[in-house]
């Protein structure tokens, strides 16, 4: 339990606590504004039920851990703080915001833009900022189609289909969206803050539980492409998305568009926090860790090339001729071809792109499959403008992270 919070003798006249229920209600009141101070004096009162009505939020009757998304999970394939898109929900380009997958390191926390300020501070600015939320719906906005993913996105299948199990959430290929965000540049708001020559490191901060972060480099920062966002496909910012503000990285792993972001840190340092040291690198005898580094291996910025068909895993479909359909995608640039090959024949074919194909976004794929009855197995490869295709093997990771290799998709067909 988070030092500081009471521990209540069984028996309290407002019922028995449980070190669980109270960390859970600190967090939902903490989440609608009520500071420390003014919790444990309502809780020695009146118990949960006390703070929770204090702050408006309504118990949870049930007895259960509170759902920590906003959204409904129902589309999703659920995980404790997770929520994986199911892709062949997906009819179109965009990722509808109701269908985006959600990778939160604690519930989804409840923002009041009101009281809301994003302070931008560290050794590596000259004036330190503090701007609310209409201080940065003023500055100069634009947009960007891009896609997110988890750098854990496809771990499952490290155990699945190579044989040895990664830790961490065991994701199948829905952790991926494509979204269009709308917000100004971070480096605007750096060079309000009078952003120093000499600066290294600029660490974004969430409000979220334990303050999620991680730094980029000053070079990734002031890339135009970079953005804070509050909005995504043409609404607010959702709160599962980072409502207010949100850092955008094409690109690069999701991790690094840190959510619900309430500081800005800039570095004439490197910046080492546990996301690039601990979490978020490439751990084992083949990703050694770099000499005069704190990190226990190779820590993750840019992503790779991958595409994945829109199907569940495995898929089920009736025999004749089917319209297979996928994603494709490439923080190098956009994508230029995918093929396909059924039942590992080894005769490469190619799938049809559909427009739009822009940078920074995933490109929509399609081919045609007579399908017999039986078990078959599908295989996707995508190669960019750059030359870069999708590898026949990676070496294994202890976490799981980056695998692309075109994957055995198993389909029955009856």
């Amino acid at each position: 339990m988070r030092k500081g919070l009471p521990m209540l003798r069984s028996g309290h006249e407002s019922g028995s606590l449980t070190p669980r229920s109270v960390e859970q209600t600190w967090r939902r009141c903490r989440n609608h504004g009520m500071s420390r101070r003014q919790f444990v004096e309502l809780l020695s009162l009146g118990g949960c039920a006390a703070a929770l009505a204090a702050c408006g939020a309504s118990p949870d009757v049930s007895g259960e851990a509170v759902q920590p998304w906003v959204k409904d999970p129902s589309p999703f394939i659920r995980y404790p703080t997770n929520l994986e898109t199911r892709l062949e929900l997906i009819r179109g380009f965009i990722t509808p915001n109701d269908l985006f997958f959600v990778r939160n390191h604690a519930p989804t926390p409840h923002i009041d833009v009101e009281t809301y300020r994003l302070r931008v501070e560290g050794d590596g600015v000259e004036r330190p900022l503090e701007l609310t939320y209409q201080d940065i719906l003023d500055l100069s906005g634009q947009s960007t189609i891009a896609y997110l993913e988890c750098a854990g996105n496809w771990r499952s299948f490290f155990a699945k289909v190579l044989g040895q199990t990664a830790a961490g959430g065991q994701w199948g290929t829905g952790a991926v969206g494509c979204a269009s965000w709308t917000g100004c540049s971070l480096s605007a708001v750096l060079r309000l803050a009078g952003v120093r020559r000499n600066a290294v490191d600029v660490n974004l901060l969430g409000l979220d539980d334990g303050e999620f972060n991680r730094p980029m480099s000053i070079e990734k920062a002031m890339d135009p492409d970079t953005l804070l966002a509050y909005a995504m496909n043409g609404e607010t910012l959702p709160a599962d998305h980072g409502f207010p503000i949100r850092g955008v990285v094409p690109g690069w792993a999701g991790s690094n568009s840190v959510k619900w972001l309430g500081r800005i840190v800039v570095s004439t340092e490197k910046l080492w926090v546990r996301n690039n040291t601990t979490s978020y690198v490439l751990v084992g005898p083949d990703w050694p860790a770099e000499r005069h580094h704190p990190a226990d291996g190779s820590p993750i910025t840019t992503l790779n090339i991958k595409s994945t068909l829109a199907l569940p895993w495995p898929a089920n479909l009736q025999r004749g001729s089917r319209v297979l359909r996928g994603f494709a995608y490439s923080p190098h640039g956009t994508i230029a071809r995918v093929e396909w090959s059924a039942d590992d024949d080894h005769n490469w074919r190619p799938a049809r792109l559909l427009q739009p194909i822009l940078e920074h976004a995933w490109v929509r794929f399609e081919f045609v499959w007579e399908a017999r009855p039986g078990s078959h197995t599908v295989r996707v490869r995508a190669t960019d403008a750059r030359g870069n295709t999708q590898p026949e093997a990676v070496p294994f990771n202890e976490k799981g992270y980056l695998l692309n290799i075109p994957l055995p998709h198993p389909v029955d067909v009856a």
